[in-house]
C-alpha cells in the first residue's frame, strides 16, 4: 500500500510537471513558458554584452554569477523535461531537446576549454518555443504554412540555386577573361571573378572589385539587369507552394506527445508525427496523458 501512495504521489507530480512545462494552454502553462523565455533572452544579452571588453572588465562579476545562474536554471528544466516525457530518449534526440542541452553545456565546457562560452548565443534558438508558448493559434499556423510552402518548393528552388551558380560561372569566367589581361586588375583568377559575379548579380555590389574595361563594365550591368529580373523568381515559386499549403491546411492542435514533447498534431491524430507513440490525452481537451494522472500506473496504454 505504501508502494502504491509513492507510485501515485510521484504520478501526480509529473502530471502536475507535464502541466507546467509542455502545456502552454494552461495558466500555469503560459507563466512559466513567459518567464522561460524571459530568462532566455536574458542570459543571451549577458553572453552578447561579455564579449564586450568594456561591459566584461566593469560588469564581469555579475555577468558571470548570472551566467551561472542561468545555466544552473535550464540545466534543471532539462532533467525535470526528462522526467516528466514517457520516453525520455525520444525528447533527449529531439529538435528542442538537443538545442535544450546544448543550452547549459557550453557553461560546464568552458571550465575545461577556453573559449566555448561564447557556444551559449545558441540559447537563442529557444526562443522558437514562443510560437507555441504565446499559443496564438494564428501564428503557429502561419509558420506551419510558410514551413509547408519551403519545404514543397525545395525542389523548384534547389534547381532555381543551381542555375543561378551556372550564371555566375559563366559571368566570372567572362569577366576574367576580359579583365585579366590590365596591369591594375584584381580580376587575379576565375574563383575571384566567380565571387564578382554572385556579388554583382545579387546586387551587394561591395565595391571590392570593379572591371576596367568596358568590356566588363557592359558585363557588369548586365549582370545587374539579370539579377534585378530574376530576384522575384524564388519567392513566386515559394508564395504560389505557401498558397497551396494554406488551401490545403488541416487544423492542429497544440498538445504535447507525452513521450518526445513535440507539439503540432491534427485534431484527429491519434499517433505522434514524429516518434509514433500513441496519444491517449484525457478527454476534454490538453493535459497530462493518462498514464500521470492521479493513482495511474507507469505501463504503457
Amino acid at each position: 500500500m505504501a508502494g502504491d501512495s509513492s507510485l501515485s504521489g510521484r504520478n501526480g507530480i509529473r502530471g502536475r510537471l507535464w502541466t507546467i512545462i509542455f502545456e502552454a494552454e494552461t495558466k500555469s502553462g503560459k507563466a512559466f513558458d513567459v518567464l522561460l523565455l524571459w530568462a532566455i533572452g536574458l542570459s543571451v544579452v549577458a553572453v552578447m554584452l561579455d564579449s564586450i571588453d568594456s561591459f566584461a572588465m566593469r560588469w564581469g562579476g555579475a555577468l558571470k554569477v548570472a551566467e551561472w545562474g542561468f545555466t544552473l536554471l535550464f540545466m534543471t528544466e532539462y532533467f525535470v523535461r526528462i522526467w516528466v516525457v514517457r520516453r525520455p530518449a525520444r525528447y533527449i534526440f529531439s529538435f528542442f531537446g538537443i538545442i535544450d542541452f546544448l543550452s547549459w553545456i557550453p557553461t560546464f565546457l568552458g571550465m575545461f576549454f577556453v573559449g566555448s562560452q561564447s557556444l551559449l548565443v545558441i540559447r537563442i534558438l529557444r526562443l522558437l518555443r514562443m510560437f507555441r508558448v504565446l499559443k496564438m493559434v494564428g501564428h503557429m499556423r502561419g509558420a506551419s504554412i510558410i514551413m509547408r510552402g519551403l519545404l514543397a518548393s525545395r525542389a523548384k528552388i534547389t534547381v532555381f540555386f543551381f542555375a543561378m551558380v551556372v550564371l555566375a560561372t559563366i559571368m566570372g569566367t567572362i569577366a576574367y577573361l576580359l579583365e585579366s589581361g590590365q596591369p591594375q586588375s584584381k580580376f587575379t583568377n576565375i574563383p575571384v571573378s566567380i565571387y564578382w559575379a554572385i556579388v554583382t548579380v545579387t546586387t551587394l555590389g561591395y565595391g571590392d572589385l570593379a572591371p576596367l574595361t568596358v568590356e566588363g563594365k557592359f558585363l557588369s550591368a548586365l549582370c545587374v539587369l539579370i539579377g534585378y529580373s530574376i530576384m522575384a523568381v524564388p519567392t513566386g515559386i515559394v508564395i504560389g507552394e505557401t498558397v497551396n499549403a494554406a488551401m490545403n491546411r488541416q487544423d492542429e492542435t497544440t498538445d504535447a506527445c507525452p513521450s518526445c514533447g513535440v507539439h503540432g498534431h491534427l485534431l484527429d491524430a491519434r499517433y505522434c508525427r514524429r516518434c509514433g507513440e500513441r496519444l491517449n490525452f484525457p478527454e476534454g481537451g490538453p493535459g497530462p496523458p493518462h498514464s500521470y494522472k492521479e493513482g495511474a500506473g507507469e505501463t504503457e496504454p
